[in-house]
């Protein structure tokens, strides 16, 4: 999630210093927040003095702003290449060897283009990738009026990252003809199934009422999944054919930017959001964060009390392949720019929207998602007590993310530090003898907030340094003596807690206040972002005819525990590991391309408490109970599979093999909503105190400060 509030840097009061409108980010990873809210459709023909206006003041800031200082030389022009050719084309499916061989004269020329103001790389890819569009289009066309054999053995690598490009038409061909027919096997067994569905089985959402269909036979089915999968790509290759050299020169900016770390990136006009937008009242939309990735579009983050996270299927990591508006067919957005897969994916309050998804293991799912407003009230921290078998009362506190009103200047304006400390209130008042803050998918949120919320379990101290790029630290602490809570504490952690949710957890952790409890690390995003509004910076008359030149998102500052070393890259490692189905998943900073590095400073002055925590008996003891659980071993038999679906990513594309494999995992999901779930109703998802009593991840969390709390009182 994003939380933004104007800042100088480093310090905390709200100023402008060179022109230069800064904002402080707390969130997971760089996203675009699907709501519904205006946008600026300003669009600028090419023109090439605009382009080297700009290329020159993005070099310049990204060189003196940026926390690491690098100089704009030929290391980094390879690394924005390389980023830039994975825009152009990730899955090797339109560009052949010879043309990436052509394009990288300029790998290492890309410093020299923006010093000269001479840039060639995106205007001569805009035309090598005009030339071959209409080439591949002829190949699926051509390849679609042919029958395939279904029965014939033959495997397709669906792991673009193994793949590399293609030496002739020939062999592009060859790969074209296994795409599509795996795509055409699935799109038939897709039609076939809900041909046969039951009326009203698995059904999400409402079904306007609609005609009776024909009946179709096997053959009928399989020339149905052919046209869709032709009407699909006639779809995407109109729509790449549209990209004006403008969008590829966007493209490169953005690249060059990237390369200096993946939350730096340049926003174009149309593509300069409302920052601040989630803190309004109300959202419209799914209410999910995407970013773009090798070609994807990928879920980074679901906004509490939104539709998808209400929805319940959607989660961090998945891969948007296709959107469609309630029952028409679905728009390829493989290879699409994130400002188009938005315009698809938003839309009005109470619309139907279905994606298809691709899970991080390989496996697919069609989503319906029914928009909505995000009511903020749902975001707001949840407690409840829980009682353990032998009656002993904990409490569980959830903190969906750090939010803060900063337009709200009233008393009466809601922020996490005052509601938590409410919360911690009435769960005293039941004299609960321990508590589990659960910070699972909580991408982060104020900054402010986390070093109050930390203050709420420590008499004082400090929370968390700040480095900006003069190597300035800036210590940030608190300094009210008052502990609201001060007896056994268990923190829930996951990949997906992100940046003021490590800052909270890794404080507590330092100060020995708190047991860091579930996956093997948090998502490690340690780092302090600034919106430069490029036509604030650029207050020279005869540079207005170029503008609006859009805005520049720009890594300042690092953030380190007061230990001294960074939350960034590593994250929190947890003191106790819980099953993780998503271990074998590749998510979080250190798997990033050019994610800033982890490193340490000196640390800070503080006072842990005395005695260390027992976190060696208290994991056996963890140990011993994982092993005997069902649940928990069955999350590890998920894991496990997913590992084995990601290292093997080559498929059959037979009939026969694809059938069975899509039998497994369906068995699988069903399996997982038994075991984990434990045969939840629908009435249940929507009573989050129930969910929680079956949660395996809070129960042996209530199990340890269990533990926890009997190793004190001996």
């Amino acid at each position: 999630m994003f939380n933004w509030h104007t800042r100088h840097f480093p310090a905390q009061s709200i100023s402008i210093k060179l022109s230069i409108i800064i904002f402080i980010v707390l969130s997971l990873t760089l996203a675009c927040p699907i709501t519904n809210y205006a946008q600026s459709t300003i669009e600028h023909p090419f023109d090439p003095d605009r382009a080297k206006v700009l290329g020159y003041i993005i070099s310049q800031d990204l060189m003196h702003y940026h926390y690491s200082h690098k100089r704009l030389n030929d290391e980094l022009s390879t690394a924005a290449f390389d980023l830039y050719i994975k825009q152009l084309d990730a899955q090797k499916r339109f560009l052949l060897k010879t043309d990436v061989q052509m394009l990288a004269a300029y790998e290492n020329y890309l410093d020299n283009e923006i010093r000269r103001g001479k840039i060639h790389l995106p205007i001569y890819s805009c035309e090598i990738m005009s030339q071959r569009i209409p080439i591949v289009k002829k190949m699926i066309l051509s390849i679609l009026d042919q029958p395939f054999d279904l029965n014939a053995k033959e495997q397709l690598e669906t792991d673009n990252k193994k793949l590399k490009f293609c030496t002739s038409d020939k062999q592009l061909r060859e790969r074209w003809r296994k795409t599509l027919k795996y795509q055409v096997i699935n799109r038939y067994l897709d039609l076939k199934e809900e041909q046969e569905k039951k009326p009203g089985e698995n059904e999400k959402v409402k079904k306007t009422t609609a005609k009776k269909k024909q009946h179709l036979n096997d053959k009928q089915l399989h020339q149905k999944a052919i046209e869709k999968v032709r009407k699909r790509y006639i779809h995407l290759l109109k729509r790449m054919l549209q990209e004006k050299k403008e969008e590829h020169f966007e493209r490169y900016l953005n690249a060059i930017s990237r390369a200096y770390d993946p939350h730096s990136m340049y926003l174009p006009p149309e593509e300069k959001e409302d920052f601040d937008i989630h803190m309004r009242g109300s959202l419209e939309g799914i209410g999910a964060l995407l970013r773009e990735e090798d070609g994807y579009i990928k879920v980074v983050n679901l906004i509490p009390g939104g539709a998808a996270e209400k929805q319940g299927e959607l989660e961090s990591e998945d891969t948007i392949l296709k959107v469609a508006q309630a029952d028409d067919d679905p728009v390829d957005i493989t290879d699409a720019r994130i400002r188009d897969a938005v315009k698809l994916i938003r839309g009005p309050k109470g619309s139907k929207v279905l994606l298809h998804i691709k899970k991080p293991d390989g496996t697919r799912r069609i989503i319906p998602i029914i928009r909505a407003v995000i009511q903020i009230k749902d975001t707001f921290v949840k407690s409840m007590v829980v009682t353990s078998k032998d009656g002993h009362k904990y409490g569980y506190l959830r903190i969906p993310t750090f939010y803060r009103d900063f337009k709200n200047k009233s008393a009466s304006a809601r922020n996490v530090t005052k509601d938590t400390k409410a919360e911690l209130k009435k769960l005293k008042k039941e004299q609960i003898q321990g508590l589990i803050i659960d910070l699972r998918n909580n991408g982060g949120g104020s900054l402010t907030d986390a070093v109050d919320t930390t203050g709420l379990f420590i008499k004082e101290g400090p929370v968390v340094q700040i480095k900006d790029s003069s190597g300035k630290i800036e210590v940030l602490a608190d300094h009210d003596r008052a502990l609201e809570y001060a007896g056994p504490l268990v923190i829930l952690v996951n990949k997906f807690s992100a940046s003021a949710s490590e800052i909270l957890a890794g404080a507590l952790q330092d100060y020995r206040r708190a047991i860091v409890v579930g996956s093997e690390h948090t998502h490690g995003k340690g780092t302090v972002q600034a919106v430069i509004d490029i036509d604030r910076e650029t207050p020279l008359r005869r540079l207005d005819k170029f503008k609006p030149m859009g805005a520049l998102k720009i890594t300042v500052q690092k953030f380190y525990r007061i230990s001294g070393a960074s939350t960034q890259y590593r994250g929190i490692h947890s003191d106790i590991v819980l099953p993780d189905r998503f271990k074998a998943i590749k998510s979080g900073e250190r798997y990033i391309d050019y994610s800033m590095p982890w490193d340490t400073i000196s640390k800070c002055k503080y006072q842990p408490l005395g005695s260390k925590l027992p976190l060696k008996e208290l994991s056996k003891q963890s140990a011993l109970r994982i092993a005997d659980n069902k649940k928990m071993q069955r999350i590890l038999e998920l894991a496990q599979k997913t590992k084995n679906r990601i290292e093997h990513s080559k498929r059959s594309i037979t009939l026969k093999d694809i059938i069975a494999e899509r039998k497994d995992l369906l068995d699988g999901e069903k399996l997982d909503e038994q075991s984990i779930t434990n045969g939840k109703s629908d009435k249940d998802k929507k009573d989050w105190r129930k969910k929680v009593k079956k949660d395996p991840y809070v129960l042996e969390g209530i199990a340890i400060v269990d533990n926890l709390r009997e190793s004190v009182a001996e």
